[in-house]
């Protein structure tokens, strides 16, 4: 089957059913992308399909065939994320810079997905509806404020605004 990761097409001809988890990292060696429980209910592992945020470790890889996979190695590249001059972030990671959002770091990969593909379809978000749309997605070191924050943010770059003052970095 043919998949298009990150903009870059593949042949594979293993197990339709192997996790799309497996293929990006241990296939293609685009390890940002985590594993975390296993079951699709932490988001370590949310990577994009055709934009839409999935979990990787849920999705087989039959389901990715002739769609768009985007990881987290590939999301500046979207044009929905506007990467500044000579820089190669997305403008969520760059929010996520912006307010010092990681402490572990390890399911900020995932975060940022879903963070992505929440701004793509609802380019200015509430409290409300940023907490809806990462509920799925955990954070062992509950930097959930700072994940908002870094929302509103690229919401606002996104839209055009000044970007804000960069957080003290609490919590």
């Amino acid at each position: 089957m043919e998949l298009t990761v990150n903009g870059t097409r593949h042949t594979y001809t293993g197990d339709p059913a192997m996790p799309l988890l497996w293929y990006v990292r241990d296939e293609l060696g685009l390890t940002g992308t985590k594993y975390g429980c296993g079951i699709g209910a932490c988001g370590a592992c949310t990577v994009h399909l055709d934009g839409v945020a999935v979990r990787g470790c849920q999705t087989p890889v039959s389901a990715a065939a002739g769609r768009a996979v985007t990881t987290i190695e590939g999301l500046a590249a979207t044009t929905s994320g506007r990467p500044g001059p000579g820089e190669q972030l997305h403008v969520v990671q760059r929010a996520w810079r912006t307010h010092n959002v990681p402490q572990c770091g390890y399911c900020q990969a995932g975060q940022i997905m879903q963070a992505a593909s929440l701004l793509a379809r609802t380019p200015a978000p509430t409290d409300a509806e940023i907490d809806a749309a990462m509920r799925g997605n955990l954070c062992r070191c509950g930097t959930y404020t700072r994940i908002r924050a870094a929302i509103h943010t690229a919401a606002g770059d996104l839209a055009g605004a000044k970007p804000s003052a960069p957080s003290n970095g609490r919590s």
